[in-house]
């Protein structure tokens, strides 16, 4: 009866050792999408724009005179386009410009403070706009 008792001690403790060593490989992985802390602070603080239309992406070709688009509340537009009453005037690398008659207002990925700070102002989407009336 030794043997079997031997054998019994030793799946228990190896059981035991697994059980315990399961707990210290579980980590929270980092999204690699997630956008730098500079932007996240921007895309939680409340704004007076959150209630108008939410610029999500925008899309530049590399090659000269590449294509230009971009996505506001998950419609694409172009240069020239009508989104809601407006006309689509300028699509740049962080902004969309509407124009509406003589008023303009201006759709950000990023905040211009955001952007002065290092960060590259790329297409991410999902990232809250913010609008601003010239």
């Amino acid at each position: 009866m030794k043997p079997t008792n031997t054998v019994t001690r030793r799946v228990l403790v190896a059981g035991l050792a697994w059980l315990l060593c399961g707990g210290a490989a579980a980590q929270a992985l980092q999204d690699p999408t997630r956008p730098p802390a500079g932007a996240m602070a921007v895309a939680s603080a409340p704004s007076a724009a959150a209630s108008g239309p939410q610029l999500q992406t925008i899309l530049i070709g590399r090659g000269p005179g590449g294509r230009h688009l971009a996505v506001i509340d998950g419609e694409t537009v172009r240069p020239g386009d009508t989104f809601r009453g407006a006309r689509v005037a300028r699509i740049a690398e962080n902004e969309v410009e509407l124009a509406n008659g003589r008023e303009r207002r201006v759709l950000r990925l990023y905040a211009p403070e955001a952007a002065k700070g290092g960060m590259t102002p790329v297409a991410r989407p999902g990232a809250l706009a913010q609008a601003t009336t010239r």
